[in-house]
């Protein structure tokens, strides 16, 4: 039996987006993979201007998860994987990070969900994810997204190991 999915909205992030990011993220359980802590305010300034810049030449970003409140809670989206040392260099990359607060009520698949949207009427006819292999929750929302598995990986700074999936969105 599955569950309702939360509405989200989500919406291209703007200037004040930076502060929320840098709040919500601001949490080790949030960022156990990623790094294990949060990043100055500056690079979220910096990662939500790129974001912008990346919506209007692409039709897709990192957008900015709003719950049924309107209360930022995250981000989800889309972007070309930047990391030419390994992983799927190029390939468009879906992900999404939620405040501790906004986990297992089903926000992640619901935004993750509207990315897919987003970024098939966008022309993309293919997206991975690339997951920790220790995070349970992300590989969950993989699964419920229908994303296929298909490497192993291991994150060169950490040597963490980690999943590629992919899944075929064809195009509208």
């Amino acid at each position: 039996m599955s569950r309702l999915l939360p509405a989200v909205q989500l919406r291209v992030p703007t200037d004040e987006d930076a502060f929320a990011w840098h709040r919500v993220f601001d949490d080790p359980e949030v960022m156990e993979f990623h790094g294990g802590r949060g990043a100055e305010l500056s690079v979220y300034e910096e990662l939500t201007a790129r974001q912008r810049r990346h919506d209007a030449e692409r039709g897709f970003c990192l957008w900015t998860v709003l719950d049924e409140r309107g209360r930022v809670v995250g981000f989800t989206g889309a972007q070309p994987w930047p990391h030419e040392d390994f992983g799927p260099y190029g390939e468009i990359e879906i992900g999404w990070r939620l405040a501790r607060s906004a986990w297992g009520k089903g926000y992640a698949t619901a935004a993750a969900r509207l990315t897919l949207d987003r970024v098939r009427a966008a022309g993309v006819g293919r997206v991975v994810a690339m997951v920790d292999a220790g995070n349970e929750r992300s590989l969950a929302v993989a699964a419920r997204l229908g994303m296929e598995r298909t490497q192993v990986f291991r994150v060169p700074d950490s040597e963490r190991e980690g999943y590629c999936f992919s899944l075929e969105l064809g195009t509208v």
